[in-house]
């Protein structure tokens, strides 16, 4: 009789570790950093609040960035593991020297409006007017200058200036206290502005102009030491893409949204929702002509980015390895998506 309990203790007790969660006991901590608060973060954000990083090993920290230069040095330094940045702030990288990959990119168009001062009614009205940017070169200004520029507006020629405000929230302020007379702002925020009367002269989505505004960067050194875990990031955002795009997600989508934005009206949140929803790529495939679209806007500024091969700059393997296996559709699927 001790025998055949001693044996069946054994069992349970075999059993009972099989049956332990295998990611409960075994969380990687990541630090991913990010300096752009906006609407497009929201598959970052899903993924850390519906537990989908932990679903697959992962806990991570989130590292909020005044401006890009930052977050680069960061992940250089390795004070954290990934970014989430534009194509633009990849190819400054590597025109001074510094290698990093795009493995993901959920967002690669335009999407902003154009939005201005109540007294200003026209384009033709912008000469000589104000525009906010987060920095110098970076994501905002990058896709500022292509907006400008798809509106027939050359910042020089038409003496406007660029002014150096801060992330889009901030900007979005500036403009409602007239620091600065018009600013490109995702539909979220520029909605709020829109009801208290500021003119949108120019609704960029529809114009169709590929841009890297989102994309998950890692260094190349991290990226060889520990392609595991960088898999494991993808799969997670993967899965908070399919989340974020199903039907019956939106309620916790709104609420996340509205959370970050500080959106409180439900009008202007559902208005972003919508836009969101228009916004991302459903297989997030960095864009390479997405890419050269940047690299031409950042000439400008420092003709040694022509010179650089942007394909060396994109690592699409492991949204490569989720699409080819199946497990996009499986998860869309899973989500009631498509």
């Amino acid at each position: 009789m001790l025998q055949v309990l001693a044996t069946a203790s054994a069992i349970l007790l075999i059993l009972g570790n099989c049956l332990i969660p295998k990611d409960s006991s075994a969380q990687v901590r990541i630090t991913i950093g990010y300096a752009a608060v906006s609407p497009r973060a929201i598959p970052l954000w899903i993924a850390q609040e519906e537990g989908l990083f932990r679903r697959y090993g992962i806990e991570a920290r989130f590292v909020v960035f005044r401006g890009a230069p930052t977050l680069v040095a960061s992940l250089v330094a390795g004070h954290i593991d990934l970014g989430i940045t534009s194509g633009g702030t990849v190819l400054g990288a590597a025109a001074g020297g510094i290698d990093l990959k795009i493995i993901a990119a959920p967002s690669n168009r335009l999407t902003p409006d154009l939005i201005a001062r109540p007294h200003i009614k026209k384009v033709s009205d912008l000469p000589g007017k104000r525009f906010g940017v987060q920095s110098i070169g970076g994501g905002v200004w990058m896709f500022t200058m292509l907006g400008l520029e798809s509106l027939g507006l050359d910042p020089k020629r038409e003496n406007i200036r660029l002014i150096t405000i801060g992330d889009s929230v901030l900007i979005g302020e500036a403009l409602e206290n007239g620091t600065i007379d018009g600013a490109f702002l995702d539909g979220a925020l520029s909605r709020r502005l829109r009801r208290k009367g500021f003119s949108v002269l120019a609704e960029l989505y529809h114009s169709n102009i590929p841009f890297i505004n989102q994309g998950a960067v890692v260094s190349s050194t991290y990226l060889q030491q520990h392609s595991d875990l960088v898999e494991k990031v993808v799969t997670g955002l993967v899965e908070a893409l399919s989340f974020s795009l199903a039907p019956v997600n939106k309620s916790s989508v709104l609420k996340i949204f509205s959370k970050h934005l500080k959106i409180s009206d439900p009008v202007v949140a559902e208005e972003g929702y919508q836009d969101f929803l228009h916004s991302v790529e459903r297989k997030p495939y960095p864009s390479v002509e997405a890419l050269r679209n940047a690299q031409r806007m950042m000439r400008i500024l420092n003709p040694q980015v022509g010179g650089i091969n942007v394909e060396d700059l994109i690592e699409s393997r492991f949204v490569r390895k989720l699409d080819e296996s199946g497990f996009i559709d499986r998860v869309y699927r899973g989500y009631g998506g498509k």
